[in-house]
């Protein structure tokens, strides 16, 4: 496909701006921290650790609605190509304060831009997604999304996985979090993530051509933004980009790591090298 061709099945599309209300759950915020295996959950009247609000505001369209993959097939913010497949490239975030667990919020959420470019697969679609969370009148957190898109026919991309060794760390601040099945079926569940690569090993491989179930890429994001809260438990983040690089399959040996400066570089990393994952977070 040209990059004409894939272009004009976007040309017209302009999805208008969309408001989504939540509670900033306390119980939504515990089911992660278990989920993550945190020691203690943050309760009613305290801020939502940054990144957290991904599991609220969610989106459960019919189980009829869902693709072969898991996907829905349609979606407000989803653009019109055939044979969609979605990568979840990054994101930037700009912290004025943080959610309030306990309190109602508001999601605005709008197409910032779009822009075809060529990849090694082929034709490539960006579409980035700017959500502003508010809580009352004020605004707590402007996110903008990184979502890839190409046109696929469904065939399978064989994917090479990692089997050297970690080296020796070379920052102050590592963790070893540890990959399983149970973990990404209960980080998709949170999400409201149907997508099979994450939980139905078989349709993985088979069908998509990865070695054994994927990591989500913003689990992966959660784990750099968790670091900084961990190693500095008493400042909180202003800004924080990321890139979500290379995949993670469950039961790969990964380290999160870290150095402390301004701004605070991290890494989720593999043997030989391998960067997954990249952030930079700068202090408030």
């Amino acid at each position: 496909m040209t990059e004409a061709g894939l272009a004009a099945f976007v040309a017209d599309w302009q999805p208008g701006p969309i408001d989504a209300h939540d509670v900033i759950s306390a119980e939504r915020a515990a089911q992660l921290a278990a989920t993550l295996d945190l020691e203690t959950a943050p309760g009613a009247g305290d801020p939502l650790p940054l990144l957290w609000q991904w599991v609220h505001f969610l989106d459960w369209p019919r189980t009829e609605e869902l693709g072969p993959d898991g996907h829905p097939l349609h979606g407000h913010f989803l653009p019109p190509i055939p044979h969609r497949r979605r990568m979840f490239a990054g994101g930037r975030l700009a912290v004025t304060e943080p959610l309030i667990i306990g309190e109602p919020a508001t999601r605005h959420s709008e197409v910032l831009k779009t822009a075809v470019k060529h990849g090694r697969t082929g034709e490539l679609l960006f579409v980035t997604v700017r959500h502003t969370y508010r809580q009352g009148d004020a605004v707590r957190i402007v996110e903008e999304q990184d979502l890839v898109y190409r046109s696929d026919d469904g065939g399978s991309t064989p994917f090479a996985r990692v089997s050297a060794p970690l080296p020796a760390p070379q920052t102050p601040w590592v963790e070893h979090p540890q990959t399983h099945p149970a973990l990404l079926f209960r980080f998709s569940a949170l999400t409201g993530n149907a997508h099979r690569i994450h939980y139905d090993e078989a349709y993985t491989t088979s069908t998509e051509g990865f070695p054994a179930l994927v990591v989500h890429g913003p689990l992966l994001a959660v784990y750099l933004a968790e670091l900084v809260r961990a190693k500095l438990p008493d400042r909180a983040i202003g800004d924080f980009t990321f890139r979500l690089q290379k995949p993670v399959f469950v039961g790969d040996e990964i380290r999160v790591q870290g150095a402390p400066g301004d701004p605070i570089e991290l890494a989720v990393v593999s043997g030989a090298g391998d960067v997954h994952a990249s952030a930079t977070a700068t202090l408030r």
